[in-house]
């Protein structure tokens, strides 16, 4: 707090000095002004809007005049909305899925029928450039480097389309998240939000020309309880930019500097059971809107590693991030019609993930059942129990401890990934007439180097089941209840059941050629390729099995001193072509089919140096059409992808053996949808905005064969996580001329299965969430927002430790799941100068 304090102190000194001059040059934009061509923002964005994701060229183009499907979320709308993590902010986006339950980071992003997780079907850009070039590197995805403040101005999405054509691991889309830019007067605003899960935090942002140069700086500083709480602050920090700019006439320079110091919290599933009403709620003892397994207790663990040394296992930290952007940009217009850009950005980054997962749940009295063999090892027992590791005279009550008496194993996970990057995308675009004719033709180049290290180490611990779990002792006791034989080791079952210590570097290049041809005034065509050559090289630290001593110790996976090396390279070839016509100004269709491919990375060899990663590749087509007048907006996509040979890797924890047991599989995919994306507003004071996503995901000739050696057959079943219908409504009053604003959303996901065998449904669940705003003055506004009124307890997933073929939990009456986070208040006032 008393950081927040003097972050506030310092920008209203630096308010006060300035203000004045400023507000006489620079009156504030009215509320339409601010947010576009309407008073009233709608989330597809209007169709005069410039957009400048998914292609290059000379020309600008608006969003009516796109020949392939993106939604535009402006500044207002993206306040409104108000969202909590990179991933939130894209649930109003048709076609796609998006699970944020996890909490701020670390969220998945499903798009078209591409069925991999995290950030792996789409790329997360800003300004154009990658955040990170793969963002699903293996345990960290781009949104985890990456935060929303009032820096960023608007986003534009491309939906498949040609994202894969101008951008590396982009096969279903691209999220580009545009920052704001100084205009030729000085302006700032500022802005703190109070939340009721212990939420401060303030952002601001101010930019002015000084001279012939314009200069801007901004950022957020934070500090929140979460509102699943673990009985720490668990998200803390912020981020500081400043950027510096000038223009020519025929050329543009910026130089963007961030630096990003953040913690947050992960939320992991929880104990969920299906009750006699046939509602799935949490198990008694736990709150399924607001609990957490993590607590005090697993806050600071010592973990004892293979050659005795101690791992300092600190869930505080969560996921924390410090990380060092660099951004520079030039555009230079040589003669009419001729334009060359570059975009380049370098990254350093160093990540911290600590966790606890739930890996199994299990009644207390099938773990002590389980473990009866330990008998022999303690002479004089008669009996296992669990105590509490704090209060060791306090035993478990294996009947009805906490009201559940389950047990949770839960690994303690730490993963250590520095990484460092340069990105480079170079542009020559040139627009010429050919007769009647005119293109627009662009060659690019794009180049990326990546150095990684990646470190894991885990242990598994027993807690108990409530809110902020305990720790848990496996003990033998003779007949007077006296303990005789400790197996655990201050709650830890097992030391070491991961471990891992990699290091690689990547090198990618890529050449691209795009063309947009006008043939007539309403019809265009255009299209492009892609040639990407990938290289891998690293070395991978093979592991061995030590013994300490203690049952704690006794099967620790470590290094053995030996590394494999791997050197690896693959190359592919990426097309589109699209057509578009306009029957009007503001009606017209488009159609467009693209061959993309998702290519290996170093993720993919973190573990293993003998892995043998392929290039994925999948064919997209969609048919789309656009209508816009003053009274309905509205875009309906038609689309179609098949996803060749996907790779995905089934996860099963071991309890026996302590250790998690991995299958890489492989299959191809279908999926046919349908996107629709409107607005309509039939009187000034009223509108109504809404997306749907209508989709038939299947997996196509995927069979699996078990340990056992029995097989199976998943041809034609679901894809796991995605539903087959989702919408969004969004209904909003406009009073008192614009200058207050109350809308809602209505959120609804259908079932959708955690694994292949479609053998877990998770059903349908409906959220709602509610917003306002109140301009006080042209300058000063304020928000309100309530998440999750309803307090849905919708489950996002299920356990994927569990296993994703066939699930360990199917049947099951008790299981592990992540539901929506819980109901929450924030306000927000705001001032603009």
């Amino acid at each position: 707090m008393k950081l927040l304090l003097t972050t506030s102190s310092l920008l209203a000194i630096l308010c006060a000095g300035t203000a004045p001059a400023w507000g006489q040059d620079a009156p504030v934009p009215s509320r339409a002004e601010a947010a576009g061509t309407d008073a009233y923002p709608a989330q597809g964005g209007q169709p005069d809007d410039i957009i400048v994701t998914g292609r290059a060229g000379t020309e600008d183009r608006t969003k009516a005049q796109m020949s392939y499907s993106v939604t535009r979320i402006s500044e207002e709308a993206l306040r409104l909305q108000a969202p909590t993590s990179v991933t939130e902010a894209l649930k109003s986006v048709p076609g796609f899925w998006v699970e944020s339950s996890g909490g701020e980071a670390s969220g998945n992003v499903r798009a078209r029928g591409v069925p991999v997780d995290g950030f792996g079907s789409i790329q997360l850009l800003e300004d154009g450039i990658p955040v990170q070039h793969d963002p699903a590197l293996g345990y960290l995805n781009a949104d985890q480097v990456f935060r929303l403040d009032e820096t960023i101005e608007r986003i534009e999405v491309v939906r498949g389309g040609p994202a894969s054509l101008f951008y590396s691991n982009a096969p279903a889309g691209a999220v580009n998240f545009i920052p704001r830019q100084v205009g030729d007067h000085a302006e700032g605003l500022a802005k703190l939000t109070l939340g009721a899960d212990s939420q401060y935090r303030m952002d601001f942002w101010a930019g002015a020309p000084i001279g012939e140069w314009k200069l801007a700086v901004g950022g957020f500083y934070r500090s929140e309880g979460g509102v699943r709480d673990p009985g720490f602050t668990a998200n803390r920090g912020g981020q500081i930019r400043a950027t510096v700019s000038r223009e020519w006439e025929r050329a543009k320079f910026s130089l963007d500097v961030k630096r990003l110091d953040d913690i947050v919290g992960f939320y992991t599933g929880i104990p969920m059971r299906t009750y006699a009403d046939g509602k799935i709620r949490a198990v008694p003892g736990f709150s399924g809107n607001y609990g957490t397994g993590a607590g005090p207790e697993t806050e600071r663990i010592k973990m004892i590693e293979g050659d005795g040394s101690i791992y300092d296992f600190d869930n505080s930290v969560g996921t924390q991030v410090k990380r060092t952007q660099i951004t520079g940009k030039f555009e230079f217009e040589p003669w009419d019609d001729w334009k060359i850009s570059n975009t380049s950005r370098y990254n350093d980054s160093k990540t911290q993930r600590n966790g606890v997962y739930p890996n199994s749940l299990l009644s207390a009295s099938s773990l002590l059942a389980s473990q009866a063999g330990l008998l022999a090892q303690a002479p004089g027992a008669s009996a296992l129990q669990l105590r509490y590791t704090t209060t060791p005279g306090q035993t478990f009550d294996t009947a009805n401890q906490n009201g559940n008496g389950l047990v949770i194993i839960g690994g303690l996970r730490g993963l250590t990934l520095p990484v460092k990057e340069f990105m480079s995308d170079t542009r020559v675009s040139h627009r010429f007439n050919m007769g009647s004719t005119t293109h627009d033709i662009t060659f690019g180049y794009y180049f990326a180097h990546i150095d990684e290290d990646f470190s894991r180490y885990s242990s598994t611990a027993l807690l108990d089941v409530r809110d902020n779990a305990r720790l848990l002792d496996l003990v033998a006791v003779d007949a007077a209840g006296n303990v005789v034989k400790t197996f655990t080791d201050h709650g830890i079952y097992k030391y070491g059941y991961e471990w891992e210590d990699a290091r690689g570097e990547q090198t990618t290049n890529a050449l691209y050629l795009a063309d947009e041809w006008q043939i007539t005034p309403k019809l265009r065509l255009d299209g492009g390729v892609r040639w990407e050559t990938m290289t891998a090289r690293g070395t991978v630290g093979l592991k061995k099995t030590v013994n300490l001593g203690t049952p704690a110790t006794s099967s620790i996976i470590t290094g053995s001193g030996v590394y494999a090396n791997y050197d690896d390279t693959f190359s592919h070839a990426t097309w589109t072509v699209g057509v578009d016509y306009q029957f009007t100004r503001g009606a017209g269709m488009f159609a467009r089919f693209t061959a993309a491919n998702r290519m290996p990375s170093l993720g993919n060899y973190i573990t293993s140096a003998s892995a043998k990663p392929i290039t994925q590749t999948m064919d997209l087509g969609e048919i789309g059409l656009k209508y816009s007048s003053p009274l309905v907006q509205l875009y309906a996509t038609g689309f179609w992808t098949k996803y060749n040979n996907v790779s995905f890797t089934n996860y099963r924890f071991d309890l026996n053996t302590g250790a998690s047991v991995t299958e890489a599989l492989f299959a191809d995919t279908q999926t046919f949808g349908v996107e629709l994306e409107g607005t309509v507003r039939p009187v000034r004071w009223f509108d109504l905005s809404g997306t749907a996503t209508l989709q038939d995901p299947k997996y196509k000739g995927l069979t699996y064969v078990d340990a056992a050696g029995k097989s199976f057959d998943y041809d034609g079943n679901r894809l796991i996580r995605v539903p087959t219908v989702s919408l969004r409504l969004v209904p909003g009053v406009n009073l008192l001329d614009g200058r207050f604003r109350l809308q809602a959303s209505w959120e609804y996901e259908g079932g959708r299965y955690v694994d292949t065998a479609n053998s877990v449904k998770l059903p349908a669940y409906a959220t709602v969430n509610i917003s306002t705003r109140f301009d006080v003055s042209s300058r000063l506004s304020l928000y309100g927002y309530i998440d999750n009124v309803n307090n849905s307890l919708g489950l996002t997933e299920g356990n994927p430790r569990a296993g994703e073929v066939q699930n360990g939990d199917a049947g099951a009456n008790t299981f592990i799941a992540r539901p929506l986070i819980g109901r929450n208040f924030r306000m927000a006032v705001m001032y603009r100068f």
